[in-house]
């Protein structure tokens, strides 16, 4: 069998009908709020800001600066969900961030916070890390220091090494006996916040953020898709590393890009911030 052919016959669920989200862009409320100088910042301006930093962020805000908020709070550790609006839950972490850099614990991000914030995440991402160690078992081990969203990852993936290759399996349900490619990398998403329904590895070429991500890749064709995190890869595809367990379905491989040499033409994308 060819190698195009043994991509569909793996993942033949990346036709299966599911909803589409991504995680590029989110729909900003075009509110006014007074600014730490006093005056009134415009919709327009509230709706460009992209870089966290550009405003001050406050409990009831949403933006891409409020996503890389709750990315850079898990990286300082404050594991914060990713949902790009600033919720209860953010602005507690906020004031448990300014409290141990002794800063006015308001649950405001001032820019002063956010500079604060980004100096500790330097720190936090200039330590030395390695991949995730694959166990005789066949789970994997996160590597020491790695982010909370990474951790979920592996773990929620450890739950379903045991599992077989089924077509569509992960699509009707994320609880499923068996999964296809994209059904597996749905999953794992899903275990961290990233993805609210299943998404067809063809899908998967527009999620997320451009390029390679530090910590989590998706590589993603119209045929395929799997997910490499913390340097080991998780597929259904038979590339990179032994089945351990034994029979098909998601499984770790050594080798973060061996599905590679299958020759897909794959499109590769990362969460935002890691």
């Amino acid at each position: 069998m060819s190698n195009v052919l043994l991509r569909f016959a793996r993942c033949a669920g990346a036709a299966a009908l599911v909803g589409v989200i991504g995680l590029g862009g989110t729909a900003m409320a075009a509110s006014r709020h007074p600014n730490s100088g006093g005056a009134t910042m415009s919709a327009s301006a509230i709706q460009s800001s992209a870089h966290l930093g550009d405003r001050v962020l406050w409990p009831g805000m949403s933006g891409h600066d409020v996503r890389v908020l709750q990315q850079y709070l898990t990286f300082a550790g404050y594991s914060t969900t990713i949902t790009g609006n600033f919720d209860k839950t953010t602005r507690w972490h906020v004031v448990e961030f300014e409290r141990a850099h002794h800063l006015p614990a308001t649950g405001i991000v001032t820019l002063k916070a956010a500079r604060a914030l980004r100096k500790a995440v330097a720190v936090y991402l200039a330590r030395p890390v390695g991949p995730a160690r694959i166990n005789p078992d066949g789970t994997a081990t996160p590597p020491v220091g790695a982010p909370a969203a990474v951790v979920t990852m592996i773990n929620a993936a450890n739950r379903i090494i045991h599992t077989s290759y089924c077509y569509a399996g992960g699509h009707g349900s994320w609880n499923s006996s068996c999964y296809d490619c994209s059904g597996a990398v749905g999953y794992v998403l899903h275990a961290a916040g990233m993805l609210s329904s299943p998404e067809p590895s063809g899908s998967m070429e527009s999620w997320g953020s451009s390029g390679p991500g530090r910590w989590v890749s998706v590589y993603a064709d119209s045929g395929h898709a799997f997910i490499v995190i913390a340097g080991r890869s998780f597929d259904t595809a038979d590339f990179g590393g032994p089945n351990i367990p034994s029979g098909t379905g998601p499984r770790w491989r050594d080798n973060p890009t061996g599905n590679l040499a299958d020759g897909g033409n794959y499109v590769v994308r990362h969460p935002a911030g890691l």
